[in-house]
């Protein structure tokens, strides 16, 4: 094994969208959602899951939500960096405010499900009457996870807090890489320590997170701009880790890329060394 575990994102990290936005549009539901969102006392999930009672009333089943979920778009590079991470020995997860089945179902379609040890993200599930039901991760409406940074159906710090202590625990000696990018994907990244790797999408709300807030940020930051530079990314520290250089310049042989996610992300030729440490403004 690598000693290398890879923590995914899923919406518009893995998948070019947000899953949930996505079923709403192509069934036509996303005005419905948005009207309602606003005077709901429950929330997205809760939310969602009438969403999902809408569609089982109109007569759509199960298979329809399925072949809609196999439309999502993702760029072709994506499949690959997952393959090619899995085939290195990196141990991937996925930790996300998406829920199991539509991420499961479009892993399943892109045949690397099994490339993964753990998802963590929204419960789902399909009852008796061939409806799909969807719920929060952390039941909100009956007490609070306690972190004011994420969302109150899911606190990714927490998650990342009991993956690394069960890597603790199993006494094994774990580099991390974190991809995500979204304002829930902040809490996990300040989680990660200075041998760890965060990889923030640019253009995206994690990255201006990271920039405003560098000096909170103890792990080596690369960006990446969609799915060619993600695999570009991936596999680039990958094989520095697996090589021995270590994060940080642990090895003394490669730089600090340190990205400023505000102004843009670092375009990386594979045949090309790194170009120099680029400062973070804090």
């Amino acid at each position: 094994m690598a000693g290398i575990v890879v923590v995914f994102d899923f919406d518009s990290t893995i998948i070019e969208c947000d899953s949930d936005n996505w079923l709403l549009d192509e069934f036509g539901l996303t005005e419905k959602f948005y009207q309602l969102l606003p005077t709901t006392p429950w929330g997205w999930n809760p939310l969602m899951d009438k969403m999902m009672n809408e569609l089982h009333s109109q007569g759509k089943t199960i298979e329809d939500i399925v072949e809609v979920l196999k439309r999502t778009p993702i760029h072709p590079c994506i499949v690959p960096a997952i393959k090619a991470a899995h085939s290195l020995g990196c141990e991937l997860k996925i930790v996300s405010d998406a829920n199991i089945f539509f991420i499961e179902t479009i892993l399943k379609h892109h045949g690397v499900r099994h490339c993964f040890s753990e998802i963590t993200a929204n419960p789902s599930f399909v009852n008796e009457e061939g409806r799909l039901r969807i719920g929060p991760y952390y039941d909100y409406l009956k007490s609070s996870h306690g972190c004011s940074l994420c969302p109150p159906n899911m606190c990714k710090g927490l998650v990342m807090d009991r993956i690394q202590n069960s890597l603790d625990a199993a006494g094994k000696k774990k580099f991390m890489i974190y991809l995500g990018d979204g304002s829930g994907d902040f809490c996990p990244s300040l989680k990660l320590k200075d041998s760890d790797y965060l990889t923030p999408r640019t253009n995206f709300r994690l990255c201006d997170l990271v920039s405003k807030n560098s000096n909170a940020i103890k792990a080596e930051v690369h960006a990446w701009r969609d799915g060619a530079e993600l695999e570009n990314v991936l596999l680039h520290i990958i094989n520095k880790t697996i090589n021995g250089e270590g994060s940080n310049g642990t090895s003394g042989s490669t730089p600090i890329i340190s990205v400023d996610c505000k102004f843009g992300t670092i375009s990386i030729d594979g045949h090309n060394p790194f170009p120099k440490a680029l400062s973070v403004p804090i």
